[in-house]
């Protein structure tokens, strides 16, 4: 089984220059394609076409469980990957969900260009988890591809980041406030974190096993101790570092920083509602993409918020806008399917809390990946069409990171991109 985590420490890396080599972007589609099981051989007609009997609210649906990898199945298929690939690939347990379940990385390649990615922070958005574990099999592979990608990029994955929330098949994690309390006895008497369930609500019973949403709990000073005076908070303050799932992010982070000198690349994996159109309304949305999730400290409108001031020399929101042309060029390369309609998530939000804001501010690039549908609407539906989105976005980023293209790309670009009408 996995091994526990030990990240070396190591003097910070000097600066970078791009590689100038360029990768076959159709060997990597193949590779992933066939390590997807053939996802795109399975579909026809647009990604967007919407299912007659899909739910465009909050109606439960079919879920579709015994279809997704499950944590028991993430743990063996992992193994069995180092396994295979001792010289390619390892694993290691990052940290404990609070139920007890093991949070694993998988690292793949030496290079670099440092990329973490993660997925299922919410328990009901899973497509991530399939399509890195395509990703993994290929890159770790034993061919021309994989080797030469591997020499040039760091590949840092957590395919289930919240597994007690993906075990029950929900947004919240599974930790009640008092639990919460008890590992930090200052907050004796706060009030409760804004982002705290504790009533039954879109099917999910919180009201008997409360917890919150994980991905509100981050905090841009990654050493940050929680303080009663910084409770409840809202959406656009910054979190508090109370969860196990969103230290251990914090934790593989920070290792990096020290291990490679920088987190180049982060992109987190989720989900969207189901019947989102694209802003002519007329067209499903496949996935929304963005980079901006806080206000860029470095401009005029930015500075009005001075508690992002100290961050405004290691913001890098051009790198972040190429990074997700990068990905979107990639899909969009192969025309309206199967992978359709790819468009760009509401911007102008303020969300420090979030593990995107707060990484953005400590000067890595940041891509969102917003796949259509939770489980709970969208169940197994067009799962490998979905699948495969995500995971030929994601190689689209890692190539152009690895061979420096991504550098060569015009960051307003990312402004032409079709936006989202939610």
């Amino acid at each position: 089984m996995p091994r526990p985590l030990g990240i070396p420490t190591s003097a910070a890396r000097p600066p970078r220059r791009p590689q100038g080599r360029r990768f076959l972007a159709s060997a990597a589609v193949l590779a992933v394609t066939v390590a997807s099981g053939a996802l795109v051989a399975t579909t026809s007609g647009p990604a967007a076409a919407e299912p007659a009997n899909a739910h465009c609210g909050t109606s439960t649906g079919d879920t579709g469980t015994q279809s997704w990898t499950d944590h028991a199945e993430l743990g063996e298929r992992l193994s069995r990957l180092e396994r295979q690939h001792p010289d390619a690939i390892a694993v290691e347990q990052a940290g404990t969900s609070n139920r007890g379940r093991a949070i694993w990385t998988a690292r793949v390649g030496t290079g670099p260009e440092v990329v973490l990615v993660t997925s299922e922070i919410h328990g009901n958005e899973k497509t991530g988890t399939e399509a890195l574990l395509s990703l993994l099999s290929t890159l770790s592979a034993d061919t021309p591809y994989a080797r030469s990608l591997r020499k040039q990029i760091t590949l840092v994955a957590i395919p289930k980041m919240n597994p007690d929330a993906a075990e029950l098949d929900r947004r919240g994690n599974d930790r009640t406030w008092q639990e919460i309390v008890a590992d930090f006895p200052q907050l004796a008497g706060a009030k409760p974190g804004w982002n705290y369930y504790d009533r039954t609500m879109q099917g999910d019973d919180y009201a008997t096993r409360p917890g919150s949403d994980v991905n509100r709990d981050y905090n841009p000073d990654l050493g940050y101790v929680p303080r009663p005076q910084d409770f409840p908070g809202s959406s656009a303050q910054p979190g508090w570092y109370v969860q196990p799932e969103s230290q251990t992010v914090r934790d593989v982070y920070t290792g990096l920083q020290r291990e490679k000198g920088a987190v180049d690349v982060y992109v987190d994996l989720h989900h969207q509602g189901p019947c989102y159109v694209d802003e002519a309304g007329d067209d499903r949305v496949t996935m929304s993409l963005s980079g901006q999730f806080v206000p860029d400290p470095g401009t005029p409108e930015g500075s009005e918020y001075a508690e992002y001031a100290e961050y405004a020399d290691s913001y890098r929101y051009d790198f972040s806008r190429r990074l997700n042309v990068a990905a979107y060029d990639a899909l969009r390369s192969y025309g309206e399917s199967p992978f359709g309609n790819i468009t760009l998530y509401p911007q102008g939000l303020d969300l420090p809390g979030t593990a995107l804001g707060s990484f953005a501010l400590n000067g890595s690039g940041t891509v969102l990946f917003e796949v259509r549908g939770q489980t709970q609407s969208w169940g197994a539906k067009q799962r490998g069409q979905l699948n495969a989105t995500v995971a030929r976005g994601l190689t689209g980023i890692l190539e152009s990171v690895a061979d420096g293209s991504v550098q060569d790309i015009d960051p307003e670009r990312y402004e032409e991109i079709p936006t989202t009408d939610r």
